[in-house]
């Protein structure tokens, strides 16, 4: 038999958990502007892709480096853009309104990493849930990556889908976004109509790249040395490509996820033509980096990595996009291999250089 004060209570605490709501915070963006731009020869595109990442620098080890130096931050979020014609620049920044102090991550604890389990992706099947929001902002790109719609016409993918730490990659020449178009059959009639879905035969519309930008992190190697703080790219196409995209975020602190997890969807290659979701728990985090245990194969690298959180202002709920999956990472570590689905997180100061490059100004930028 229940006692009223123990349904009471009872009754409170469903109250209070149906009323809770992980929530989208405003963070104070600083403000990464150019100062300086100076053309560069043109690239050799003589670096091959490669869809898994090395590096030499294992978790404890990417906590353990010291915090970069205020120019240290200037230098790597100083950036090359690369031309539809071929050309290049490099962009120095400078940073404003920042803080050094925003680097300490506090409150961070460390679990022990779980060994993998079963296959836990699904692939998305069908016309309707394909090209329905939030998965047909997913798009793949002509080296063999995934990138995110984050604008009408900005895609955000990995820096070593373009550049693999030396030299632009031989299909950045003539870089492609491709969208996904359902397989088309004829009827009786002899007009074309959908009447069914076939995964492994998908086709894709294709949009050439006008420009890309790359952050002098990734390129110069100095940050690539450690591992893969700096592996994002934006990409600009030539024309809008009049479709639902997903708003760029600063990542939240692990303990602020809803359940710990996140998602994404790529185009693993180990499933041609399907497009392949997956959520998964953050297992750890640095200050640029998730480390997470979702399965994934090469081809997902670039995915989005994105969650979905109550905004207050608008009182709905949003998904945005926290970070860019990186990829399986093998560190080799006294001669024991051990290995990583790596995520790079969108810190205030990535919001804000991505946001410029997007926007073309900081003021509308100041609300990450």
């Amino acid at each position: 038999m229940v006692t009223l004060p123990a349904l009471v209570l009872f009754l409170c605490s469903i109250k209070q958990v149906a009323l809770f709501k992980p929530e989208w915070q405003s963070t104070n963006i600083p403000a990464v502007l150019p100062q300086t731009t100076m053309t560069l020869e043109n690239p050799h595109f003589q670096g091959k892709a490669k869809l898994e990442v090395t590096s030499l620098c294992a978790l404890d080890c990417h906590k353990k480096v010291p915090l970069p130096t205020f120019e240290d931050l200037k230098e790597y979020l100083s950036y090359e853009t690369l031309y539809l014609n071929g050309s290049r620049t490099l962009t120095n920044v400078g940073i404003y309104r920042f803080a050094h102090a925003y680097l300490v991550d506090k409150g961070r604890t460390r679990t022990k990493r779980q060994i993998y389990g079963w296959d836990n992706r699904f692939s998305i099947l069908g016309k309707n849930f394909l090209l329905r929001y939030p998965f047909s902002t997913s798009v793949k790109i002509s080296t063999g990556c995934t990138g995110t719609l984050v604008a009408e016409k900005h895609v955000l993918t990995a820096a070593h889908c373009i550049h693999d730490g030396k030299s632009y990659v031989k299909g950045a020449r003539k870089l492609k976004v491709g969208f996904v178009k359902p397989k088309q059959k004829e009827n009786g009639k002899g007009r074309n109509q959908t009447t069914s879905f076939f995964p492994e035969k998908n086709k894709f519309h294709w949009i050439r790249v006008k420009r890309t930008h790359v952050p002098k992190g990734w390129i110069k190697g100095s940050a690539n040395d450690i591992g893969m703080d700096y592996d994002y790219a934006l990409l600009e196409l030539k024309r809008a490509h009049k479709k639902p995209f997903m708003k760029i975020g600063v990542t939240p602190p692990r303990r602020r996820l809803p359940g710990g997890r996140i998602h994404f969807s790529g185009f693993d290659n180990d499933r041609p033509g399907d497009l392949v979701y997956r959520f998964c728990t953050v297992e750890d985090e640095t200050y640029d980096l998730l480390y997470q245990q979702c399965d994934a194969q090469p081809g997902a690298s670039g995915s989005g990595v994105y969650t979905r959180m109550w905004k207050r202002q608008n009182r709905k709920w949003e998904r945005k996009v926290i970070g860019i999956f990186s990829g399986h990472q093998w560190v080799d570590k006294d001669g024991v291999q051990q290995d990583y689905n790596v995520a790079v997180r969108i810190t205030p100061l990535k919001y804000a250089q991505i946001c410029f490059w997007i926007k073309g100004n900081y003021v509308d930028c100041r609300d990450g």
